[in-house]
């Protein structure tokens, strides 16, 4: 019963291959709406506690309350990237019925990788998600610049997978288990161990892959910008999600007595990631890589709650991933939005003059913005505090100090947008905006959240520290 939101999901997609084959190309739309409905069934069941909580499959499947909070946030993200891709793939003839079944198969890996109670299972979880997200990159088979994008994914995340495998093995040979749990006794037993410390080493460094932590970034610019906008919303934010369960699972639960040297690496992580991200977001005028370079910056201010260790260090990194993950969706999301056929507006030069075009428009962008940007009283404000406040309390004062200059340094770039929307006039000629009724509603939704949320953000926070009490 504990995999009862799993099964949903994967069940739901072998039953959209089937429904798929007699649905015509015109009516592609009930294919969709059944992916979607199995997500809001699946999500809800985790809402509610159905199923229980508790381990099964001889302890390789855990289902916490840490795996609760982030199935929840990540059924809602996925939710979202759905409603998102329909109509934008559809009008540019880019809607396959592959799609849907590809995001349902990478939500079911997400959702095993955050309850992984073993070594098999993280890399079940892990390889479900990729996979997939390398074949919804390149989606568009006529596009060269998505076909390279999921090249360079390819290559650069089947290096990944290797390293974190090697690090695995290693872990193994000097434990002999693959159950995270008796990996931590053991290495509580001997944390020493070189080949465990080597074996974290590999780990950390495939784990900042996925998250996209600078210097291992370099796959995120172009396959952030060669995807259509919605697979990118897709792969921009939800997984941030699995990748922080699968490294809670991996370091917290698996190699927690050797938190002084995964602690250090994570915050050198953060420290690069929060430069390199920052400073080379600054010059960057497609929107798409801005938001890329972005993503580099925000996994490092994720990082400094992780390295500042504990529970409360563990909870604060948990409510950054949330954050970042509605933040992310929502600000793809306003590209979808204010895109057109024949027309991506991906270039910060086409939100010019905005506000005079739509002033609705233009304040959600700035709620998005405002957020990215951590102004208060967003919800990003709260999330960027929180890990700031966690790497103080466990004695990182200078890790502290580097978030705090780059958060200033960041916000100049999302004010850019802000800038370009209130002050400046448009560039010729600009189509009208999409009257979809639907798509602007569930926008509007996602954008206000981030203002309701920051000024009633205490709830998602004690649930996050509850996941990760006692």
């Amino acid at each position: 019963m504990p995999l009862l939101p799993e099964l949903v999901v994967i069940v739901g997609a072998f039953a959209l291959l089937m429904i798929d084959l007699f649905v015509s190309e015109r009516h592609r739309i009930v294919s969709h709406a059944f992916a979607i409905a199995v997500l809001i069934v699946a999500t809800a069941l985790v809402a509610f506690g159905v199923g229980g909580q508790g381990t099964v499959l001889s302890g390789m499947f855990v289902r916490d309350t840490a795996a609760d909070v982030l199935k929840l946030a990540i059924g809602v993200v996925s939710v979202l990237s759905m409603i998102y891709t329909w109509s934008y793939l559809r009008e540019r003839q880019l809607y396959k019925g592959e799609v849907a079944v590809l995001m349902l198969f990478a939500t079911a890996g997400m959702m095993l990788l955050v309850s992984a109670g073993s070594l098999v299972m993280v890399y079940l979880g892990l390889e479900m998600l990729a996979l997939c997200s390398y074949a919804l990159v390149a989606i568009d088979r006529d596009s060269p610049l998505a076909s390279e994008a999921a090249i360079k994914y390819f290559v650069l995340g089947a290096l990944a997978s290797g390293l974190l495998l090697y690090g695995l093995s290693l872990i193994y040979g000097a434990t002999g288990s693959l159950d995270l749990g008796q990996i931590g006794a053991s290495a509580y037993g001997n944390p020493s161990s070189l080949m465990l410390i080597t074996g974290v080493v590999f780990v950390v460094a495939g784990i900042a892959f996925k998250f996209g932590a600078a210097p291992f970034h370099m796959w995120l610019p172009d396959v952030y910008q060669g995807a259509p906008t919605p697979i990118t919303l897709f792969i921009g934010s939800a997984p941030k999600l699995a990748a922080f369960g699968m490294t809670y699972r991996l370091l917290e639960v698996g190699a927690g007595p050797l938190d002084d040297h995964w602690r250090l690496a994570l915050a050198w992580l953060a420290v690069m990631s929060l430069a390199i991200g920052n400073l080379s977001a600054l010059v960057q005028t497609n929107l798409k890589r801005l938001l890329a370079y972005s993503t580099v910056s925000h996994v490092g201010f994720l990082f400094l709650g992780i390295a500042g260790g504990g529970e409360q260090g563990m909870a604060a990194a948990m409510f950054y991933a949330i954050s970042y993950s509605l933040m992310s969706a929502a600000a793809f999301g306003a590209i979808v939005v204010l895109s057109s056929r024949g027309f991506e507006a991906d270039r910060i030069d086409d939100y010019k003059g905005l506000n005079a075009r739509s002033p609705w428009m233009a304040g959600l962008v700035l709620c998005v913005m405002a957020s990215l940007a951590g102004l208060p009283p967003f919800l990003g404000f709260w999330a960027k505090l929180a890990v700031l406040r966690a790497a103080l309390q466990g004695g990182m004062m200078w890790l502290a100090i580097v978030g705090i200059v780059f958060a200033v340094v960041g916000a100049f770039y999302y004010l850019r947008v802000i800038k370009a929307m209130y002050f400046d006039e448009p560039d010729g000629e600009l189509p009208p905006l999409r009257e979809d009724r639907p798509l602007n509603v569930v926008f509007g939704v996602n954008a206000l959240a981030l203002l309701a949320l920051g000024l009633a953000w205490n709830p998602i926070m004690a649930w996050c520290q509850r996941a990760f009490a006692g």
